[in-house]
């Protein structure tokens, strides 16, 4: 069992880690910013479902053995630097469909918008279900590729256990679990005030949705190259 004066320190060091402006934060950012408040949550709720695989690993050891070999750590490396490019390239289609959208809407008639038929509430709450999935998805995958996590942890967790408080690889897991509520706690705080900072951006400007979007996509592929290179 971890000391609570090694635990209260580990906290303050798990809080000032994840305020700083890495991959985690940044994507729960973008995605508040981008579409809504909720939409950050759902991330950040991936994001720390990703979390406990990288913790299990960890306390179990079996995160030394992979690390521990330079071409599992490259394919990691490589499968999250392609998949943060592939959202990123998500994110250009989508701004492509909304110039696109935006160019129709310009010369379409007010009337043909005053007569189409109201899109239904049970559509709309299932297409909005299917974009949570999605951002749940995205969160979760995003985390387990990225193989800094572990080296995070196996860096970090050996710093806060003693071999007199008992047995090790639990003492991990209950530093993972508080680092994990942490880090969902600071990300529903930025969701928030991200989100806010979006809506006031879209009330200004409907050309402020695409900016969002250039800067949204402009994070994935600094998140990639940073993943890869760095």
């Amino acid at each position: 069992m971890v000391e609570l004066n090694q635990m209260l320190s580990f906290l303050a060091v798990a809080i000032a880690l994840t305020l700083m402006p890495g991959p985690d934060i940044l994507f729960v950012a973008a995605q508040s910013m981008s579409r809504s408040w909720r939409s950050g949550i759902t991330v950040a709720l991936g994001l720390c479902t990703g979390l406990i695989v990288h913790v299990g690993l960890a306390s179990a050891g079996v995160s030394a053995v992979i690390l521990s070999s330079p071409a599992a750590f490259f394919i990691i490396k490589l499968l999250g630097a392609v998949y943060l490019l592939y959202l990123a390239w998500k994110v250009w289609m989508g701004i492509r469909k909304m110039k696109t959208d935006g160019e129709v809407a310009a010369t379409a008639e007010v009337s043909s918008v005053a007569e189409a038929p109201p899109v239904g509430k049970g559509v709309a709450s299932s297409a909005n279900a299917h974009i949570g999935v999605g951002l749940y998805r995205q969160g979760i995958v995003m985390s387990m590729l990225n193989p800094k996590l572990s080296l995070f942890f196996l860096a970090l967790f050996p710093q806060f256990v003693r071999q007199e408080n008992g047995y090790v690889p639990l003492q991990m897991l209950q530093l993972g679990l508080l680092f994990m509520v942490q880090a969902f706690v600071i990300f529903v705080v930025v969701s928030v005030l991200a989100s806010s900072l979006g809506g006031r951006l879209l009330n200004q400007s409907g050309s402020w949705k695409i900016r969002l979007a250039v800067i949204e996509m402009l994070i994935y592929i600094l998140l990639s190259f940073n993943l890869f290179f760095l």
